[in-house]
């Protein structure tokens, strides 16, 4: 049983309209224009020091999206934090926590519960073990997290490329598959700022054949084995041969679509599938409902689902970026330190 996510007509619309310039984006584009100068002014604003990025005493790398929507920042986070773990550095981490219930600013730890910090925060911190702080002004998280880490020598901010206040000495600009869309601004198009400001600045990843964007492809997969709630691991191929129960796949990510299909990729084939809108947090979700379903899940929702269903089985996400990416980012990490002072360990990974 298949059953299509639940999204609002107009929503469904606007979607479809970011793909193309058709009639309904034209019909948008003046709003667009709206949009795109008022972006300009905030930015032009900064720029004269009306308003003033506040500075930080250790460099700061945003990893971010100019296209609105999902595009798994997250996973290049985890992947970033383990390439510069393998090179010595002792790193934090700071997000807004998209999706919590709270306001104040929060360091996130193992018993932290996903609603009050975030389920990517959350996420990052079990994949990863290094200091993660939330907060509406990420300026405010990284102080709070440089005071209760004072050994913490670079950070690095899932999210936050339109954040002006919090520096930045490199961007990560990251795109999925529907690379710029129909290239317009919100509301007209999927873009929150004009691409051409990240020409020949920073580094850019995508998945799919984009030659317009330039950058380095990185590759998406799910990996061969599946989590359970202890850390312990099943292989996926005992998930699909022996199948306890009938599979139930769930996904509340931007685009469950993807997952599904990924899951369907190694021969996953679930007799069910739940998608639910991003960052549901399960506070209505009802175990008993699906009992008679062997569930499996994102990572993401696993950090939420597990204190409900325990038994659930959660499928990473492996994501691979090129060699020419590392060297690249290795080149501009090393303008970051003093070349005496920066640690060397492997650098690709």
């Amino acid at each position: 049983m298949t059953t299509a996510i639940q999204r609002p007509a107009w929503q469904t619309q606007l979607l479809l309209a970011w793909q193309k310039r058709g009639g309904l984006a034209w019909l948008l584009w003046p709003l667009s224009l709206l949009y795109g100068a008022l972006v300009g002014l905030r930015r032009t604003v900064y720029r004269n020091g009306w308003l003033t990025t506040q500075a930080l005493p250790v460099p700061v790398i945003v990893v971010g999206n100019v296209i609105a929507g999902g595009v798994g920042k997250t996973p290049v986070v985890i992947e970033l934090v383990h390439h510069l773990q393998r090179r010595g550095l002792h790193i934090g981490v700071i997000s807004r926590g998209y999706g919590r219930t709270t306001g104040s600013c929060l360091e996130v730890t193992g018993a932290s519960i996903a609603k009050d910090v975030g389920d990517e925060p959350a996420l990052i911190y079990h994949r990863t073990g290094v200091p993660v702080f939330v907060g509406e002004s990420r300026v405010d998280a990284a102080r709070a997290l440089l005071a209760a880490h004072p050994d913490t020598q670079l950070i690095v901010s899932d999210d936050g490329l339109q954040h002006l206040a919090l520096p930045r000495d490199l961007e990560i600009v990251v795109f999925d598959d529907r690379g710029l869309g129909n290239g317009f601004l919100l509301p007209a198009g999927p873009l929150r700022e004009p691409w051409l400001r990240h020409e020949g600045a920073g580094l850019v990843l995508h998945t799919g054949q984009h030659p317009q964007l330039g950058g380095f492809t990185l590759a998406r997969r799910l990996a061969d084995h599946a989590l359970r709630a202890d850390g312990s691991t099943v292989p996926l191929a005992d998930v699909v041969a022996n199948p306890a129960r009938p599979l139930l796949a769930l996904a509340a990510i931007a685009r469950p679509e993807v997952f599904f299909a990924m899951l369907r990729a190694p021969g996953v084939a679930p007799a069910r599938l739940l998608p639910l809108p991003d960052h549901f947090d399960f506070s209505s979700f009802q175990p008993s409902e699906y009992k008679s379903y062997q569930l499996i899940c994102t990572e993401k929702d696993a950090v939420k689902l597990w204190p409900l269903c325990p038994d659930a089985l959660a499928v990473p996400l492996v994501c691979e970026l090129p060699d020419a990416f590392w060297q690249a980012f290795d080149q501009r990490l090393d303008h970051l330190f003093d070349p005496l002072s920066l640690p060397h360990g492997h650098t690709t990974t």
